[in-house]
C-alpha cells in the first residue's frame, strides 16, 4: 500500500461519515446550501448585507445565527452595512431610527413582549428587511423565523410577518439524575456533564440553547423530578449558574427540581413542614442564596407526595400549603412554582385515574398567583391515546400548566417511529366544556378561557447525549412540534410536520408529502398495535417496554396491568360509569352524558370508560373481539406500510440516517408483531372465540410471551429512588 493510500485509509477511519454524523446533530438548524440558482438570486437581491442596531449578547446571538445560515446557503459570508439595498436590520423597537420605528408602530400592539415583526420596508430609497421587537430576544426569535422562510424555501421579497408566543412559560422537563442516568431517556446519558461544570463549558449547551431558541422554548428544569436535594447545595448552584449564563442569551431560564425534604436533608431542620417558621425561613434563604448567583432563575418544580417522593401530606398538609410555602419564597425574585398534579395516594385507590382530580379541585382558586399546577395531558400516564386530564374543566380559577411527555417511555422508546405532536394536537383540540362549547384545552392552556395572567406548558424531554440528541432521527420531530404547539397551541400537526421534513432532510415534495403522511399516522399506528379501543397501561411493569397483560403480582392493585383492562369471561374494559367507578362525573356533563353509553362513545375511548361483552356489536356490525384482533392487524401492517414508505426514500437522505432508520422500523415491525401476539394469546383465553381469517396465528403460545424479561431496559428509575 502506498503512503498516500494509507493516509486516506486512516483518515476514513478516524473520520467517517463526517457531513452525515453533522447533519444528525444539528437537528432541524440544517441550513442546507441553496442549489436553485432563481431562489438563490432572489434572496441574495434581498439580503446583501446587515446592520445590527443596540450591544446585547442577544443581538449578537441572532448576528451570529444569520452569518451561520447565510454561510451555509450560499457559500459566502454575510457583509456588515449601513445602508444600501438588500439591507438586513435587526432591533428592538427602542433602538430603530425615527422613520423605521413608525412604519412599524401601528403593529406593536399586536405583539408581546416575545413577540416580533418581520416586515419589508424602504429607507433612504432602499428596500431593508426589517426584524424588530420589544425586547431583544423578540428579535432573535424573529431572526429564526427569517431564516426558517429561507430553509422552507419560501418568498422573502416582500414580508409582512406578525407573530407571539400564546403561552407564556414554554419549557423543557429534563429527567436527568446528577449521576448523569436519565429516567425515561433513550438516547443516552444526560448532556449535563456535572462533575465538570461549572469549569468545562461543551458546544452542545450553546447548540442545545440554539436550538430550544429556534422554537420558541424559553425555560428548562435541569433535573429529575425524583428530586435530589444536592442540587439546592452551594457547590452545584455554581455549576447551574454557569449553564444559566450560556443559556441567557437565547431567552432561556433555568428552573431546578425542588426536593420537599430538602430542608431536614440538609441538617439545618428537623422537619420540612410547609407551615413550620423554620421551614419557610429555610426556603427563602435558599431562594435568595440562588437568586444572587442567578438573577432571572425561574424558579422550583415539584413533585410531592407521589411515588415515594415527600411532601405536605406527609405533615398532614395539603398540596396549597407546600406549593404557597414554595412560592412565598420565590416571590421576591419573580420566580414561579410549577406544582405537579400527577400524585398517588397512599391507599389502593378506587379508580387511579380519579385520584389528581380529588386531591386538587376542592382546593381551585387556593393557590398563589405565582404558582403553576402541572397536570399531564391524561389521568393515567403518558398512555398512547388517553382523554384530556378532567382537571382541565374543573380548576377555572387556577393557572393550569399541561405536561406531555416528548420521551417515548410508553411508545416503544426510541426504536419506534412515533409523531407526538399528532398527540399533542389532538389533547390541546378536546373540548372541556368548562365555560360552554368550544371550551378546548388549548384554551385553558393559554389563559385566554379564564383571562388567566400565568400560563404554561411543559414537555419532558427526550434529549440525551446520542449524537443526533434523540437516539430516533426521527424523535428530533416531537421535541421540534412540542415547541411549536407550545408558542401557539392551535397549530396543526401536519404543517408542523412539514416544516420540520423540509428543515431537515430535504424540500423535494417526492420526499415531503409521503413521509408527513407516514409521521401523522405513525401515533395511530402505535395505538393500535399497542393498546387500541381505549385499552391502557398494559405495558409491562417498571420497565414499560412491551406486553404485559397478564401482570398481576405486584403489591399495589394500580401498578398491575390486570386493573386497567379488567378482563375476563364477561369482557374487556374498566367501567368508569356511574356503574363503575364514576370518574365520569368529574367531566362536564356533555362529556359525562355522551360517553355514559356505549353507542356514543367515541371508540377510541370505549373500553377506557366501559367493561363490555366480547361479543358487543360494534358500529362495523362486527364482533368486540372481532375488532379488537383487527385493530392489532391494523397496526402491524401500517408499520408495513411505514417501512415500504421510508424504502421508497433513500435517494432523499444520507446513506447514515438511511440505514438507522430502517433498521428502526425493522425493530418497530418486529415489536408490533410481538404486541399483537402476545395480546391476542392472553385476551382470547378469555374471550374463547376464533381470531378472524386476517389475523395471522401467534408465533408462540402465551407462556412464551410471559417469560421473556429484559432485566436491563433503558431509561429505568434507579434503585435509590
Amino acid at each position: 500500500m502506498n503512503q498516500i493510500k494509507f493516509i486516506l485509509l486512516v483518515l476514513a477511519c478516524y473520520f467517517p461519515l463526517v457531513s452525515s454524523a453533522q447533519t444528525d446533530y444539528n437537528l432541524w438548524l440544517q441550513y442546507d446550501k441553496i442549489e436553485d440558482s432563481d431562489l438563490k438570486q432572489s434572496y441574495l437581491k434581498s439580503v446583501k448585507g446587515i446592520k445590527v442596531l443596540g450591544n446585547s449578547k442577544t443581538l449578537e446571538a441572532s448576528r451570529e445565527e444569520l452569518s451561520k445560515a447565510y454561510n451555509s446557503f450560499f457559500n459566502q459570508e454575510l457583509e456588515t452595512a449601513d445602508s444600501g439595498d438588500g439591507l438586513l436590520i435587526l432591533a428592538n423597537i427602542d433602538q430603530l431610527p425615527a422613520n423605521l420605528s413608525n412604519s412599524v408602530k401601528p403593529d406593536l400592539e399586536n405583539i408581546n413582549s416575545e413577540g416580533y415583526i418581520i416586515k419589508s420596508a424602504t429607507q433612504d430609497g432602499n428596500k431593508t428587511i426589517l426584524i424588530t421587537a420589544k425586547t431583544d430576544i423578540g428579535v432573535l426569535y424573529g431572526t429564526f423565523r427569517l431564516i426558517k422562510e429561507m430553509q422552507l424555501h419560501n418568498d422573502i421579497s416582500n414580508l409582512a410577518i406578525i407573530d407571539s408566543p400564546k403561552i407564556q412559560k414554554r419549557v423543557l422537563n429534563h429527567w436527568d439524575n446528577l449521576d448523569r442516568t436519565v429516567e425515561r431517556g433513550y438516547a443516552g446519558f444526560s448532556i449535563w456533564d456535572w462533575h465538570l461544570l461549572p469549569d468545562l463549558i461543551k458546544p452542545e449547551y450553546t447548540d442545545y440553547a440554539r436550538a430550544n431558541a429556534s422554537i420558541g422554548i424559553n425555560g428548562t428544569v435541569l433535573t429529575n423530578v425524583n428530586a435530589n436535594s444536592l442540587i439546592l447545595t452551594e457547590q452545584y448552584i455554581e455549576k447551574v449558574k454557569a449553564l444559566a449564563e450560556v443559556f441567557r442569551p437565547y431567552g432561556i431560564q433555568v428552573y431546578l427540581t425542588a426536593r420537599f425534604s430538602a430542608p431536614m436533608e440538609s441538617g439545618d431542620v428537623d422537619t420540612a413542614d410547609p407551615l413550620n417558621a423554620q421551614v419557610k425561613q429555610w426556603w427563602k434563604d435558599k431562594a435568595d442564596e440562588i437568586y444572587a448567583e442567578i438573577p432571572d432563575f425561574g424558579g422550583f418544580l415539584v413533585k410531592a407526595n407521589s411515588e415515594g417522593q415527600p411532601g405536605p401530606n406527609n405533615y398532614d398538609r395539603t398540596h396549597v400549603d407546600g406549593a404557597n410555602m414554595l412560592a412565598e419564597a420565590v416571590a421576591p425574585h419573580d420566580g414561579i412554582v410549577m406544582w405537579r398534579a400527577f400524585v398517588y395516594s397512599e391507599h389502593d385507590p378506587e379508580d387511579r385515574a380519579k385520584q389528581a382530580y380529588s386531591e386538587f379541585v376542592p382546593f381551585d382558586g387556593q393557590f398563589k398567583k405565582n404558582v403553576l399546577v402541572q397536570v399531564k395531558n391524561g389521568a393515567i400516564d403518558f398512555q398512547p391515546r388517553e382523554p384530556f386530564h378532567p382537571i382541565f374543566g374543573a380548576m377555572p380559577n387556577t393557572p393550569l400548566m399541561m405536561e406531555f411527555q416528548i420521551t417515548q417511555e410508553y411508545l416503544g422508546f426510541a426504536s419506534h417511529l412515533v409523531f407526538l405532536p399528532k398527540l399533542f394536537e389532538e389533547t390541546l383540540d378536546e373540548d372541556t366544556y368548562v365555560n360552554g362549547e368550544n371550551s378546548t384545552v388549548a384554551k385553558v392552556i393559554d389563559g385566554s378561557l379564564s383571562n388567566k395572567k400565568l400560563t404554561g406548558i411543559a414537555g419532558v424531554a427526550n434529549i440525551g447525549t446520542a449524537k443526533n440528541w434523540t437516539g430516533h432521527p426521527f424523535g428530533q420531530s416531537s421535541w421540534y412540534g412540542f415547541g411549536r404547539l407550545a408558542w401557539d397551541p392551535y397549530l396543526d400537526s401536519e404543517r408542523i410536520a412539514e416544516e420540520w421534513l423540509k428543515m431537515t432532510f430535504t424540500n423535494e415534495e417526492e420526499f415531503v408529502d409521503p413521509m408527513t403522511d407516514l409521521l401523522i399516522k405513525s401515533r395511530e399506528a402505535v395505538v393500535k398495535y399497542m393498546t387500541p379501543l381505549g385499552l391502557h397501561h398494559i405495558m409491562n411493569t417498571n420497565h414499560h417496554y412491551g406486553p404485559g397483560p397478564w401482570v398481576s403480582n405486584l403489591s399495589r392493585p394500580e401498578w398491575n396491568p390486570v386493573y386497567y383492562h379488567k378482563a375476563d369471561e364477561e369482557g374487556i374494559g374498566f367501567d368508569r360509569t356511574i356503574s363503575g367507578s364514576d370518574a365520569l362525573a368529574q367531566y362536564a356533563d356533555p362529556i359525562a352524558q355522551q360517553y355514559s353509553s356505549p353507542e356514543t362513545t367515541p371508540e377510541k375511548y370505549l373500553l377506557w370508560f366501559h367493561h363490555l361483552p366480547w361479543d358487543y356489536q360494534m358500529d362495523n356490525g362486527e364482533t368486540l373481539w372481532h375488532n379488537l384482533a383487527t385493530t392489532y392487524q391494523e397496526g402491524v401492517e401500517d408499520v408495513e406500510e411505514m417501512v415500504e414508505t421510508w424504502n421508497n426514500m433513500e435517494e432523499y437522505v444520507d446513506e447514515e440516517r438511511f440505514k438507522k432508520v430502517s433498521m428502526l422500523l425493522q425493530i418497530q415491525l418486529k415489536e408490533a408483531k410481538w404486541w399483537r401476539n402476545a395480546c391476542l394469546s392472553y385476551f382470547q383465553q378469555f374471550s374463547d372465540m376464533e381470531l378472524p381469517e386476517s389475523v395471522p396465528q401467534p408465533e408462540h403460545d402465551l407462556e412464551y410471551y410471559k417469560s421473556l424479561e429484559f432485566p436491563f431496559a433503558p431509561g429505568i428509575r434507579p434503585s435509590w429512588e
